[in-house]
């Protein structure tokens, strides 16, 4: 099996060009294969060869280290001092000189090691280049095309790379098909043997900030800003934002006029999906009231350990602050990281009453008065001290009786 230099050069050149690699970097790796395939079959695993390949005429040129001994015992790795100073007259034992071949063929085992050395490595310089260019995209909104549905995982063509997307990056109800053209949040670059695999997603919380990001141009300049999302990918977000500059509304500049942006965005998650955009603020009390829009508030208590919190709200107002299963506060504690209880006006009421109606019942079982209690022992005494003045009367009144 012979090697054709010449067309192995215009090779090099086109696998360059098609893969997007650096000319040199793929002729780096194809003269490294040839190096590997001269010590088969020239040379020793051991020996230290490099090999050179000149793209315009295909010429291919060995270079052998060798070192000088005054006696050779192993030639692959060895040279006489008399044959070292034909190839370099100043040669001293104990240094390497380099001993120039030209090759114009290899065996066919040869060959085909090298075929597939320059295969494989090409492949791992293409995995390297496309893992910087994706790590730097990491956070941010792709382009890709759905190539394959497989079950419950998508696969995605992202120009040169693949990804895929889990079914927890989904967006629930939405429906893929092959040729589909969509944006993806690259959440993630994983080495794999077959390549770097990509991990990106449509139901994650970012993927909705940064199409918001697109939508509005004061988020870029930190007129206003993002501060937290809590979202259900494909059945509500809520979304708190703040402003940055007095005088800016942080809820309209999101929503746009005539509701635009808020639209453009809906456009891309699906209709079917609501979000709320509410504002953010540093009171506790004030950002779990505003949070639970679209429900009315009427008061809001934050617990002594500060996890927790209730909400109190009118009474016709639970279903809405409760929402469909739980949504709406379940979105709300998520959005602003406490544990919501939600009570009606007079739910609360009533429990605030049976809890004042307790703390009575519980002063009328208290024990009697310290006073009371020490003045039984008063009234027992003097009871008892009329009690014998009245005996010992008697007894006189009987004597002098009997006297008389």
């Amino acid at each position: 099996m012979e090697m054709d230099f010449k067309q192995l050069a215009i090779a090099i050149r086109t696998i360059a060009e098609e893969k997007n690699l650096p000319e040199d970097q793929v002729q780096d790796i194809v003269q490294q294969a040839l190096a590997a395939a001269w010590r088969r079959d020239y040379g020793d695993r051991e020996q230290e060869v490099r090999v050179t390949m000149n793209l315009n005429t295909g010429e291919v040129t060995a270079y052998v280290t060798k070192e000088v001994v005054d006696k050779v015992q192993d030639e692959h790795m060895q040279i006489s001092l008399a044959a070292a100073q034909v190839i370099r007259k100043n040669a001293k034992i104990g240094e390497t000189v380099e001993l120039v071949q030209k090759v114009e063929d290899f065996g066919r085992v040869a060959a085909q090691t090298a075929k597939q050395v320059i295969l494989q490595r090409l492949r791992e310089a293409e995995r390297e280049i496309v893992l910087a260019e994706y790590e730097d995209k990491i956070g941010t909104l792709v382009n890709g095309i759905i190539s394959r549905v497989e079950g419950r995982v998508v696969r995605v063509e992202l120009g040169r790379a693949q990804g895929i997307m889990p079914i927890s990056e989904q967006i629930q109800g939405e429906r893929y098909y092959p040729g589909q053209r969509l944006k993806f949040f690259l959440k993630n670059v994983e080495k794999e043997y077959r390549g770097p695999q990509l991990i990106v997603s449509r139901g994650a919380k970012e993927f909705v900030e940064q199409l918001f990001r697109g939508e509005v141009p004061e988020m870029s300049s930190d007129a206003v800003e993002i501060k937290e999302i809590a979202r259900e990918a494909g059945v509500r977000s809520k979304i708190a934002v703040a402003s940055n500059v007095q005088g800016v509304d942080p809820v309209g500049t999101f929503v746009g006029g005539h509701g635009t942006r808020i639209n453009a965005v809906r456009d891309e998650i699906g209709s079917q999906e609501m979000i709320d955009i509410v504002v953010w603020d540093e009171t506790p009390a004030t950002y779990v009231a505003n949070a639970m829009k679209p429900a009315n508030v009427t008061k809001v208590i934050i617990g002594k350990s500060g996890g927790k919190a209730t909400v109190i709200v009118p009474e016709d107002q639970l279903s809405i602050a409760i929402g469909k299963a739980g949504q709406n506060v379940r979105l709300a504690g998520k959005l602003t990281g406490y544990e919501l209880d939600v009570e009606g006006e007079k739910g609360a009421a009533k429990a605030k009453k049976e809890e004042k109606g307790e703390e009575k019942a519980e002063e009328k079982a208290k024990p009697p008065a310290k006073e009371e209690s020490e003045s039984k022992p008063v009234v027992q005494k003097l009871k008892k001290k009329t009690e014998l003045e009245d005996s010992l009367l008697k007894a006189i009144e009987e004597h002098g009786t009997e006297d008389s």
